[in-house]
């Protein structure tokens, strides 16, 4: 059986992990925004126009043929998240009942949302993408649609990928706050 020092010292490691996954998911998300951020302006500027979405859709990172920067935000979003719930999901506990009621109807709203952007952006994109083919056309993640803004649209493989992560990880966190609290066996 393990003694209370080694207990403690195997949380610390494991926060370390979580805390170590999370800085370096947030160094992630912040350098991809700012490029983004940067070739968009650069792009308006020069055209007056931008899609949303569209640099992360075009870059691919390390190389070409290997991955856009769109999947690798969605992916240290979501990660980032979990890890944020792994460091901090304790403090959930100490929230009185009536604000984590509100808070709980709140991402549940979130979650409903972001669900059905996920489902309309998929199935839209899935359908153009299906006209295209129809014509003879196969461009897959030049996508985009003129909405909710027609002077700004979003690229669908940057609206499909952020919803879905919207979705994980509101659904998480009501899962996380809804989940019911263990008793302590004394």
């Amino acid at each position: 059986m393990r003694t209370a020092f080694e207990k403690d010292k195997d949380e610390l490691r494991t926060r370390r992990i979580f805390l170590g996954v999370f800085y370096f998911c947030a160094f992630v998300m912040a350098t991809i925004t700012l490029y983004a951020i940067y070739v968009s302006l650069n792009e308006y500027l020069q055209s007056g126009k931008v899609i949303i979405g569209e640099v992360l859709v075009e870059t691919e990172f390390p190389v070409q043929g290997i991955a856009k920067l769109v999947t690798y935000l969605m992916i240290v979003s979501v990660v980032g998240w979990y890890c944020v719930v792994r460091l901090g999901g304790e403090n959930v506990k100490s929230i009185p009942k009536w604000l984590k009621s509100i808070l709980q109807l709140i991402v549940l709203s979130i979650a409903i949302v972001a669900l059905y952007e996920f489902v309309y952006n998929f199935i839209i994109w899935n359908s153009l993408i299906t006209a295209d083919v129809m014509r003879g056309q196969l461009n897959i993640d030049g996508i985009n649609i003129e909405y909710p803004n027609p002077k700004t649209p979003w690229n669908l493989v940057f609206a499909t990928k952020m919803s879905l992560a919207a979705f994980l990880i509101s659904a998480h966190g009501f899962y996380t706050m809804s989940k019911p609290e263990k008793k302590q066996l004394e």
